[in-house]
């Protein structure tokens, strides 16, 4: 058999990941769901699945849209931009989607929104935080904050405390494209436009093995905080590396590595290390409480290899659902498939217009750049774990 080439080989991979749709009913809404659950970001994705199906199972069994049920239609793009591109096309084209659930990460959004923009048809990243990914694309939302935004917010929690540093570095995963936005873009401007000095930074492969050469670069001009922004692996890498070397310096960073096991996977070596998340599962209300709750016995009964408390991440898939719900509703959407034009452009109205929207993150907002504007908690590691340290809006 010939070497299948170029879109041959994209089809026959969408083949493989997409789980098919049954005929539409006239008593369902349908939605697409573009998520990473294979390749390097499979824990994650497992576990956004679970939040994002929860959130559908409660809707449902609560009457759905208006009496019409969601029907989720999900591809497993992999982390894969190509595919993430695939899985737009698909969901507006053959699918009758009204509206996507992601995609998931920044780089599949960097090429994917501008592709669900000619489709016209409503997209919200549950994850992404590059900055800028939404600007020009009207269909393209974000229930999240662009990185530069969550680190000016910890600076200014830093600041009330009294625990800011004249000075900061800055390291970052040059291969991973959000943290190389981070690095290389968002953490400095941010640190400039709060006054902190920035003196040095350094870069790495995520996969490296030896991260010694970057930290004693670092070392050689010592700093009060250090801005990180890497996966969690790396990152555990880089703050092991810093204090076997005798760094003092506190790290921050927005939530690249804020996920529930990094402080249990750091160590001691993590403790102090500040980050900013959207959700704290460890918040005292009976809201958070339930989810919680309903989330792990739901892991737990898929078996997932590792069942831990819901992240940012999961958080946000979940309110992603009520939200579409929310605009959905306000659209009067039927799911006619003659109407999926003017209902989508409708969908896509009602989500610029939210305001004060009562979402399991706190009251949500369509910021003016599509960018969902909420609380944003700062987390610090202590014991292996996050403990609240402040939250902000």
């Amino acid at each position: 058999m010939r070497n299948l080439t170029g879109l041959s080989a994209l089809l026959l991979a969408a083949a493989f990941t997409f789980v098919p749709a049954e005929a539409q009913s006239a008593n369902e809404v349908v939605l697409g769901y573009a998520m990473a659950k294979s390749g390097p970001f499979t824990s994650t994705g497992l576990s956004s699945e679970v939040a994002v199906d929860l959130a559908v199972r409660e809707i449902n069994a609560a009457g759905g849209v208006d009496g019409k049920q969601i029907r989720l239609v999900k591809f497993d793009t992999a982390g894969k931009p190509e595919q993430a591109v695939v899985a737009i096309r698909r969901f507006a084209k053959d699918e009758g989607a009204l509206a996507v659930i992601g995609p998931f990460l920044s780089s599949e959004c960097r090429v994917a929104f501008p592709v669900g923009e000619r489709e016209g048809i409503p997209m919200i990243s549950s994850a992404s935080s590059a900055p800028g990914l939404t600007q020009g694309h009207s269909f393209a939302f974000r229930n999240t904050m662009d990185e530069a935004t969550k680190i000016e917010k910890l600076i200014k929690v830093k600041r009330e405390k009294g625990l800011l540093g004249k000075n900061a570095a800055i390291a970052y995963a040059s291969d991973d494209f959000v943290s190389k936005s981070a690095g290389a873009e968002a953490f400095p401007e941010a640190l400039k436009r709060t006054g902190i000095a920035v003196d040095g930074s350094v870069n790495f492969p995520f996969a490296a093995f030896d991260l010694s050469p970057q930290v004693s670069q670092l070392m050689s001009k010592p700093t009060d905080m250090i801005a990180l922004a890497a996966p969690p692996e790396s990152a555990a890498k880089f703050v092991r590396e810093m204090r076997r070397q005798g760094s003092k310096a506190r790290v921050i960073g927005g939530s690249i590595f804020a996920t529930p096991e990094f402080p249990g996977r750091v160590g001691d070596a993590g403790t102090g290390a500040l980050v900013t998340v959207t959700f704290f599962s460890g918040r005292d209300d009976a809201r958070t409480r339930r989810f919680v709750d309903n989330f792990l016995a739901l892991a737990k009964e898929r078996k997932l290899p590792e069942v831990l408390p819901p992240s940012q991440f999961d958080s946000a898939s979940y309110d992603v659902v009520y939200v579409y719900v929310e605009a959905m509703r306000r659209a009067k959407v039927t799911g006619d498939p003659s109407k999926l034009v003017q209902e989508r452009r409708a969908i896509r109205d009602a989500l610029a217009g939210l305001k004060d929207f009562p979402g399991l993150e706190g009251s949500l907002t369509m910021g003016p750049d599509r960018d969902m504007l909420k609380p944003v908690y700062v987390l610090e590691a202590r014991d292996g774990a996050w403990k609240f340290f402040e939250v902000t809006r």
